[in-house]
């Protein structure tokens, strides 16, 4: 087993003085329900400050309400169900889960971006992993459950081995969050260490999400999946220095930038 570590960031694809809109990365976001809006808000908020252009596809009370907020994050676009087939063909990254309703309605979405778009990069996080039948997972797609959820999509004990197991199985990315993250490509497995016991308040996962997916769009699967389990542990790891366990979600969300500039050099 390898130790996740800062080397990571020295394969992060960086920015081009040229680049335009779009070059970046192009990220869909499908999440959030009429119960849950938290979620989805974090990983619009951490993704947008990694992506080029976020599209977010969810119930009509969530885009309301982060119109709201367009203020205070980067650029979104709302994406109707007649717009959903093309903005998936566009996009580079789909990410599904955060917030997500459990319905038979996005089970049915979850399989058909699965099976009929293969060669799509896809992040699952959260609700979706509920849904998931790991027969539909491939070479472009990373999970990111917490123990029960990896449990429920494997039906296999959350340990390490399984991890590596589980990924050469379904020939995916798999990162297991906990005390310590695990991540495995199926050939080699990843211990990250960063993070503390104040990240288990709620949305630091959906956070996590959304920067996994952001470096996905422009990375391959598992530099993604170690630079974002790392930077998110990291941004955790700064913010316990100076005020412990006395932080929240939002508070690891704005302080990625400060520690993605740390780690870039």
């Amino acid at each position: 087993m390898q130790l996740a570590g800062a080397e990571i960031f020295k394969k992060i694809r960086r920015y081009q003085p040229a680049s335009r809109k779009g070059d970046n990365g192009v990220v869909l976001v499908i999440a959030g329900s009429n119960k849950y809006h938290g979620a989805l808000l974090l990983s619009v908020e951490a993704l947008s400050r990694i992506a080029d252009m976020v599209f977010v596809h969810s119930v009509a009370g969530n885009l309301k309400i982060i119109k709201k907020l367009k203020s205070e994050i980067a650029t979104f676009i709302s994406v109707k169900d007649s717009e959903l087939e093309e903005t998936i063909k566009r996009a580079d990254v789909v990410l599904m889960g955060p917030g997500l309703e459990e319905s038979k309605k996005n089970s049915d979405l979850l399989k058909k971006i699965l099976t009929g778009y293969k060669n799509k990069k896809v992040v699952l996080d959260a609700t979706s992993l509920w849904q998931l039948n790991p027969e539909w997972l491939n070479e472009n797609c990373i999970v990111t459950p917490h123990k029960k959820e990896f449990e429920k999509v494997f039906g296999a004990k959350p340990i390490p081995q399984n991890v590596l197991k589980m990924a050469s199985k379904y020939h995916c990315v798999v990162l297991l969050k906990g005390q310590s993250d695990y991540i495995s490509d199926g050939e080699e497995i990843y211990e990250n260490k960063t993070g503390n016991e104040g990240m288990t308040k709620g949305g630091t996962g959906d956070a996590l999400a959304g920067i996994v997916a952001g470096f996905y769009s422009s990375n391959d699967a598992l530099t993604a999946a170690l630079a974002g389990a790392y930077l998110n542990g990291r941004a955790g790891d700064n913010l316990y220095k100076r005020k412990n366990t006395f932080y929240s979600a939002e508070d690891l969300v704005e302080e990625l930038g400060n520690t993605f500039a740390e780690l870039i050099v």
